[in-house]
C-alpha cells in the first residue's frame, strides 16, 4: 500500500490557498501586462481605463496586495517592496504615455476624414504685379539689373539732386505728400534711386528701379494717389539718344509683339535734356486707331531723355566723358491697355470679382 505524502505549506489568497511564491509571480505578470497595454494605448481615455484596471480600488494590483498578510514573515517584506516597485513602474508608464499622446496631439491635430473636402481657392498675382514682373524680366534680358530705394525720401534726393528748381510746381504740397518730419516726403517717382545708385557706383551703370510712388492726386479714372513706376538708367561712355530709342524699341517689341513701333514727342523733365514722351503702337488696333488709343493708333508709355549734365556733375561723374539716358514707365498704364481696364481705381478696390479675372 503506497505511503501518503504530506502536502507542503500553503498560503491563503482571498478565499482560497496558494503555494508560496504565488504573489511574487503574479506581481511580475501584472507589471508586464500593464506596461504592454499602456504602450499600446491610443488615447488618454484608454490610459484612464488601464489605471483603474491595475491601480484602482478593485484593480489587479490592489486585490493582490490584500493577500500579503497570508505570506510567511520571511516573504512578506520582499513581496511588499516588490509591490511598491510594480506600482511605481505602472504609474511612471502611465505618465510617460500620457505625455507622448499629448505631444502627438499638438504635432498632428485631429483630422476627421469623414468630412467632405473643402474647395481650394487658386490664388494669382495682382494684375499690376504681373505686369511689373514681365517688364522687369524684359529689361533684365536687355542687360539691366534691379536697384531699390526707400519709399520715404528727402527733398535732396527727390528734387534737388534731380535738378528740380525750388519754385517748380511739383514741389508744392498740392502735388507732393510731405510728412510731419519736414523735409521728409513720400517719393513722387523712383528717380531718386538713380541718384543713390550713382553716389556709390561709378559708370558703367545700367539699372532699372521698379517700385511704388505717391502723389497728392485726387483719385479718378486715370489717376490714383498710389501708383508704380519703373525707372531706367544707363550711364557710360558714348551713350546716345539712339541707344535710348533702340532699348525702348526692343522693349515694345517684347511687350506688344514684333510689329510694335515707338515714337518720341518733345517734352520737358528737369533731370533730362533733351526730353521726350514715349509712345508705342497701340496693341489693341495695331496702329489703326480704336477706342483704347482714342483713335490715334498710339499709347503713352512714359517719359525719357538724356540725363542732364547738371545731375551727373554733383555726383562726381564727368559729363564730358560720360553720358546717359533715363526713362520712366508706368505699369498701371500698360495693365489698363493690356486688360482693357478703363478705370485705374479698379486695381486698388480689392474687389475679388474684378481681381479673379486675371
Amino acid at each position: 500500500m503506497a505511503q501518503k505524502t504530506r502536502p507542503g505549506p500553503a498560503v491563503a489568497v482571498g478565499p482560497f490557498f496558494q503555494p508560496d511564491g504565488y504573489v511574487l509571480n503574479n506581481l511580475e505578470h501584472i507589471e508586464e501586462e500593464a506596461k504592454r497595454r499602456i504602450a499600446a494605448a491610443s488615447d488618454t481615455r484608454s490610459l484612464e481605463d488601464l489605471r483603474v484596471l491595475f491601480l484602482g480600488r478593485k484593480g489587479k494590483l490592489t486585490q493582490l496586495l490584500r493577500s500579503l498578510g497570508t505570506l510567511s514573515p520571511e516573504e512578506r517584506p520582499l513581496a511588499g517592496a516588490r509591490a511598491n516597485e510594480v506600482k511605481n513602474a505602472i504609474q511612471q508608464a502611465l505618465t510617460a504615455r500620457t505625455a507622448e499622446l499629448a505631444a502627438g496631439e499638438k504635432r498632428e491635430p485631429f483630422l476627421d476624414y469623414t468630412l467632405p473636402g473643402r474647395r481650394v481657392e487658386l490664388r494669382r498675382r495682382h494684375p499690376v504685379n504681373q505686369v511689373i514682373e514681365e517688364l522687369v524680366f524684359i529689361f533684365c534680358d536687355l542687360g539691366f539689373s534691379v536697384a531699390e530705394g526707400p519709399l520715404i525720401e528727402t527733398e535732396h534726393y527727390n528734387f534737388d539732386a534731380l535738378n528740380t528748381p525750388p519754385d517748380h510746381p511739383v514741389r508744392d504740397e498740392k502735388d507732393t505728400l510731405f510728412l510731419r518730419d519736414f523735409p521728409l516726403l513720400l517719393r513722387t517717382e523712383t528717380s531718386p534711386v538713380q541718384v543713390r545708385t550713382l553716389e556709390h557706383t561709378k559708370p558703367p551703370v545700367r539699372i532699372i528701379a521698379p517700385g511704388r510712388c505717391y502723389r497728392n492726386d485726387t483719385a479718378d479714372a486715370r489717376h490714383y494717389p498710389v501708383f508704380h513706376q519703373i525707372e531706367g538708367l544707363w550711364v557710360d561712355e558714348g551713350v546716345s539718344f539712339a541707344h535710348l530709342k533702340g532699348i525702348l524699341l526692343e522693349f515694345a517689341k517684347s511687350l506688344f509683339g514684333p510689329e510694335a513701333q515707338v515714337r518720341f514727342r518733345p517734352h520737358f523733365f528737369p533731370f533730362t535734356e533733351p526730353s521726350a514722351e514715349i509712345e508705342a503702337t497701340c496693341p489693341a488696333c495695331g496702329g489703326g486707331g480704336c477706342r483704347t488709343c482714342s483713335g490715334t493708333g498710339w499709347i503713352e508709355l512714359g517719359g525719357a531723355g538724356m540725363v542732364d549734365p547738371a545731375v551727373l556733375a554733383p555726383l562726381g561723374i564727368d559729363p564730358e566723358i560720360y553720358t546717359g539716358f533715363a526713362f520712366g514707365i508706368g505699369p498701371e498704364r500698360i495693365a489698363m491697355v493690356r486688360y482693357g481696364v478703363t478705370d485705374i481705381r479698379l486695381f486698388y478696390e480689392n474687389d475679388l470679382r474684378f481681381l479673379r479675372q486675371f
